[in-house]
């Protein structure tokens, strides 16, 4: 099993390591206001995957707190809960000596 993993780990670079190799032709991309930048076009595929990447995880950033945050307000409850249920004198059980 381990040399089938390796066997695709190695696949899947040389397929990108072939895609690098056969896109070093200069491209350039246009931006705003008449600036431009000339670079690879493997480069350039590569930054804009890295920026979507990132303006994806920036996306999702305020479901995590809020899922953090729901998280950790169950957690307090449930101690709280438990904390409260020791305290409570036991309703089941008799008192010493009676």
């Amino acid at each position: 099993m381990w040399l089938l993993k390796w066997v695709l780990k190695a696949a899947i670079f040389f397929t990108l390591f072939a895609f690098a190799l056969n896109n070093q032709q200069d491209t350039t991309v246009h931006f705003f206001f008449g600036t431009q930048w000339s670079a690879p076009l493997v480069l350039v595929v590569l930054s804009t995957f890295a920026v979507g990447v990132a303006v994806g995880v920036l996306g999702m950033v305020p479901r995590w707190w809020k899922q953090r945050s729901a998280a950790s307000r169950a957690t307090l409850t449930t101690l709280a809960t438990a904390e409260a249920q020791k305290l409570q004198p036991n309703s089941q059980t008799t008192p010493h000596g009676l």
